[in-house]
């Protein structure tokens, strides 16, 4: 069966069982965004491959593939899959802090994309070099952030962790308010 690994927003690498050698015939390949059938792509490939990245392609579009072999001595069906691109991995593109108070604030970021599993908000005091983390949800773009030392300056990462592994990262600084005296 055909089927697809390595997924990214720009790729994925096909993967098929051996049907044909180089002596007994040769693949035809199409693939198109399933929106778009009339923009197909066409390959012929090796009769002794049994897989192939394609690239360039559009993020987060569903393609048909279709791979025909071409034998000289049986007839094989084609074998197709359908594939969907990821989205295309951007970074959180702000964060904002809010509603600071002596012992907490409030952390939001922007986008949130499906593509993200996690977040984590990694929080520390500066100068300093401990740092806290907090995991949340991909689906969620905010946290509190609580127990922290009053009037103080504090460098907040928000690191986008991906489906696929990858991580992107921002930062901003916060300032908790003075505590009250006594």
């Amino acid at each position: 069966r055909l089927h697809a690994t390595d997924v990214t927003s720009s790729g994925f690498r096909l993967v098929w069982p051996r049907l044909l050698s180089q002596e007994t015939g040769y693949y035809s390949l199409e693939y198109a965004p399933k929106t778009e059938p009339g923009s197909k792509r066409r390959q012929q490939l090796s009769g002794d491959l049994t897989s192939l990245v394609l690239s360039d392609l559009a993020p987060q579009t569903t393609y048909e593939v279709a791979l025909i072999p071409e034998s000289n001595v049986h007839y094989f069906p084609p074998q197709t899959t359908r594939v969907t691109t990821l989205a295309e991995e951007i970074s959180p593109v702000q964060v904002l802090i809010s509603e600071s108070g002596p012992h907490s604030f409030h952390v939001s970021w922007a986008p949130v994309l499906p593509s993200v599993a996690t977040y984590q908000v990694l929080y520390g005091p500066l100068p300093g070099n401990s740092v806290e983390v907090l995991e949340v949800d991909g689906r969620h773009n905010s946290t509190v952030v609580e127990h922290l030392a009053p009037n103080t300056t504090y460098l907040v990462t928000v690191t986008a962790i991906y489906r696929s592994g990858k991580e992107k990262s921002l930062s901003a600084k916060a300032c908790t308010q003075e505590g009250e005296p006594g």
